[in-house]
C-alpha cells in the first residue's frame, strides 16, 4: 500500500509539474519555434516550385536553419530558435509522462505519439545546437541524406528490413490519421475559440485544415518511399522533406502540386503561431476536459 501511495504521490506531483504555469510557457515558445521551421521551409518550397534554387538549400529543416544562420544576428537568433525546440521537446515528453491535459489524455496512444514528437524535436534541436556553435551552416545535414544514411543501416540489422516496412507502414497511417483529424477540425478542441470573434475563428480553423492536411499528405508520402525502400531493400528509395517535396512536380499535375505542398506547409508554420497565442491553458479546461483521476490528483 505504501508503494502504491508513494507512486500516486508521485504522479500527483508530476502531473502539477506537467499542468504548470512554467509548461504552458514552454509550449506556446515550442509551437513558435515550430511555426518559424515550417514557414521557412514553406518559403524555400515554394521559390522551388517556382524555378528557383531556394540559394542552393533543401527545403527541410536544414535549409530552414542554415537561412536562420545566414541572417544579421544568425548566431543570436539560432539560439533562441534552440530554446524553442527545446521548449517544444520538454513539453511533449511532461505530455508522455504523465498525459495530456485533454479529454482521453491519459491514453497510450496519446503518450507514445508524444513520445515520438519529444524524440524528434531533440534530435533536431541537437542539430541546431551544433549549427550555432560552429556557426554558418555547419552541424547541419541535409535531411534527404540522413533519411538515406539511416534506412541504409537499420536494413542491415536483423529484420532491419520488417522495421523499415514498420516504420513506413506506421509514417503512412500517422499522415492520413493528421489529414482526418484535420478535416474533421479535431485541432479546435485545443483552442481558445471562445475568445476569437467570428472572423478570427474561420481565418485560424481555415490555416489548421489547410496546415494539417498539406502536413499529412506530406508524411504519408514520405512513409510511403519508406515502404518502397523496405520491399526493394534499397535505402536510396527513402526520401527525405526535401526529396518527397520534390516528388510532387514529377506527377502529371508538375510544380502546381509541389506548391500547393509548399504552402499547405507555409500555412501550418502560420497555425501554429495562432494555436500558440489560443492553445488552452490547463487551467481553462481542468474541471470540464481532465478526466476525473487527473482533478481529483
Amino acid at each position: 500500500m505504501a508503494i502504491k501511495k508513494d507512486a500516486a504521490k508521485a504522479k500527483t506531483q508530476g502531473q502539477r509539474v506537467a499542468d504548470s504555469r512554467a509548461m504552458e510557457v514552454a509550449a506556446r515558445v515550442g509551437l513558435c519555434a515550430r511555426g518559424v521551421i515550417y514557414v521557412l521551409v514553406g518559403l524555400l518550397a515554394v521559390r522551388i516550385g517556382f524555378g528557383g534554387d531556394s540559394g542552393g538549400k533543401e527545403a527541410d529543416r536544414s535549409g530552414a536553419v542554415r537561412t536562420i544562420a545566414e541572417q544579421p544576428f544568425g548566431r543570436v537568433l539560432l539560439w533562441a530558435l534552440v530554446v524553442g525546440l527545446a521548449a517544444m521537446a520538454l513539453w511533449r515528453l511532461s505530455e508522455a509522462l504523465f498525459g495530456q491535459a485533454t479529454a482521453g489524455g491519459d491514453k497510450w496512444t496519446r503518450r507514445l505519439g508524444s513520445l515520438g514528437i519529444a524524440v524528434f524535436y531533440t534530435v533536431i534541436c541537437i542539430g541546431v545546437v551544433q549549427t550555432a556553435l560552429v556557426g554558418g551552416s555547419g552541424g547541419t545535414r541535409p535531411g534527404d541524406e540522413s533519411s538515406k544514411d539511416y534506412t541504409a543501416r537499420v536494413l542491415n540489422w536483423p529484420l532491419g528490413r520488417v522495421l523499415v516496412g514498420i516504420f513506413g507502414a506506421v509514417l503512412v497511417i500517422v499522415g492520413v490519421v493528421i489529414v482526418v483529424r484535420s478535416l474533421l477540425r479535431k485541432f479546435e478542441k485545443s483552442l481558445r475559440t471562445g475568445e476569437m470573434s467570428p472572423t478570427t475563428r474561420r481565418i485560424v480553423a481555415g490555416l489548421g485544415i489547410v496546415g494539417g492536411v498539406a502536413c499529412g499528405v506530406v508524411a504519408a508520402v514520405a512513409g510511403l518511399f519508406v515502404l518502397l525502400a523496405a520491399v526493394r531493400f534499397d535505402a536510396s528509395k527513402a526520401k527525405g522533406l526535401d526529396e518527397t517535396l520534390r516528388s510532387f512536380a514529377a506527377t502529371p499535375a508538375g510544380p502546381v502540386l509541389l506548391i500547393a505542398a509548399a504552402v499547405g506547409l507555409l500555412v501550418f508554420g502560420l497555425y501554429s503561431f495562432c494555436e500558440a497565442r489560443w492553445r488552452k491553458a490547463p487551467e481553462h479546461d481542468a474541471s470540464a476536459e481532465l478526466p476525473t483521476s487527473r482533478r481529483t490528483g
